[in-house]
């Protein structure tokens, strides 16, 4: 059985080197495509958000691509892997890796917030309907059981329709281990989903063709339905919350690439799309895609890539937490109540816990924040004013999640001692192809 990997997204050298230096590169269609949507939803607002149903087009596409792909590589990983308690241990690492990550991110956010103080004197109105949403969204809050329960599928198809990635990780491992007990026998089904999954990496391929009329609507629709105006009132809690991305960015992801040996330049490169999709998008689905392609590409084995990143979609949301984390002492701040170190502590661990069971709800930091409040006893309405500013603030901590994610799987890859330093510098030096032929070369 001959592994596969997603084909390049760009021709290898030696195909037609003369158009491709015409075309602009998907990452620079994407920023185009991003300015573009400022520019519309701002001078244009009425037709930035009319044209939102671009952008949903674009997101629908690619989350019909994530349960047949995810499927696919996770099941030819794990049982091409053959080795259970190798990916016993590789679960074990991944585990230990993003309580590491999810806990320095907290502690960055509460210490950002009490240093710069954004809720300090900011006075905001807020309506009766976003207080009475905020409400219903903490009693949506999961409790340990519902966490564990919601693991595993009553229906894989139900699981697929409703794109539960969790659920899916979890019935494509299980269903992996059994190919693998097989042996010989599964060897029909490994062949069908080794096509399949050259089939939705090529169908990818396409849908990301369509990404900078998707970014674009997004953009727009934002800029046109929010304003710019929200940011003068609340800008200090925007640039608090994303010069605390860009310092967990620095002080975690680029140390733990020098710690495992792989050169930031050479990671930003490899995941600077899927990193402008989650950001313009603030989808961590629309993004899954790419990221796994990319990842894979640069060198990181595919059952490492197929367990590890969708699995720290539930489990190593980076930059969620660190919302959290700022979001909830800035409304205490907000309304001038005091938090004490202890209680933040404590507020911490709670964030440490409930922010592994948002799997499959929607808008889930903000479910987190509502329930967080609710348990502290600060206002809801404190919560309800961040709707203004919680799609640009979405859009932030979504790209850092992803970024999160993907150094996750290099440092599971090179823990393991599996990491392919060889393909990491051909994707350096633009000459980045598939380790194997795929079936049927």
């Amino acid at each position: 059985m001959r592994p596969i990997t997603a084909p390049p997204a760009t021709p290898p050298s030696g195909g037609t080197p003369a158009r491709a230096s015409r075309v602009p590169s998907t990452t620079t269609q994407i920023f185009i495509g991003l300015v573009a949507g400022v520019i519309i939803g701002h001078v244009f607002p009425d037709f930035g958000v009319s044209i939102k149903p671009l952008a949903d087009a674009f997101l629908r596409m690619i989350k019909m691509i994530i349960a047949p792909l995810l499927f696919a590589t996770l099941v030819i990983g794990i049982a091409g892997t053959g080795d259970l308690r190798a990916m016993g241990r590789i679960g074990l690492k991944a585990i230990i890796y993003f309580e590491v990550a999810t806990t320095i991110a907290l502690v960055l956010g509460l210490v950002m917030v009490n240093v710069l103080q954004p809720g300090a004197g900011v006075s905001l109105p807020t309506s009766g309907a976003d207080a009475a949403e905020m409400a219903k969204m903490a009693g949506t809050q999961q409790t340990p059981w519902d966490i564990f329960l919601h693991l595993f599928p009553t229906s894989v198809v139900d699981a697929m329709a409703r794109g539960d990635i969790l659920q899916i990780v979890v019935f494509s491992t299980f269903f992996g281990i059994a190919l693998a007990a097989l042996g010989e026998r599964g060897r029909p089904v490994m062949d069908v989903l080794d096509s399949l999954a050259q089939v939705m990496f090529r169908f990818t391929g396409y849908v990301m063709k369509f990404a900078p009329i998707g970014v674009m609507a997004a953009i727009a629709a934002t800029v046109g339905g929010k304003g710019l105006g929200i940011l003068v009132t609340l800008g200090k809690l925007v640039l608090v919350m994303y010069g605390s991305l860009l310092l967990f960015v620095i002080a975690v992801v680029w140390t733990v690439s020098v710690i495992i040996r792989v050169p930031f330049p050479v990671f930003l490169k490899a995941v600077r799309e899927p990193f402008l999709i989650a950001f313009t998008t603030a989808s961590s689905e629309a993004a899954l895609p790419k990221a796994l392609e990319v990842m894979e590409r640069f060198g990181v084995p595919r059952n490492i890539v197929g367990f590890v990143l969708p699995t720290g979609y539930s489990f190593n949301l980076d930059g969620s937490t660190l919302y959290l984390s700022v979001a909830s002492v800035f409304v205490a701040q907000l309304y001038g109540v005091h938090l004490s170190v202890g209680q933040q502590v404590m507020m911490m661990l709670t964030l440490m816990v409930t922010s592994k069971g948002v799997a499959g709800v929607p808008r889930a930091a903000l479910v987190i924040l509502s329930a967080t409040l609710a348990t502290y006893g600060l206002p809801l309405e404190g919560a309800a004013i961040l709707l203004g500013v919680d799609q640009l603030l979405d859009m932030g901590r979504t790209a850092v999640n992803v970024m999160g994610n993907c150094i996750a799987t290099a440092v599971v890859a090179r823990w393991e001692g599996v990491f392919d330093d060889e393909q990491m510098r051909a994707f350096a030096d633009g000459r980045s192809a598939p380790v194997a032929e795929p079936s049927g070369a």
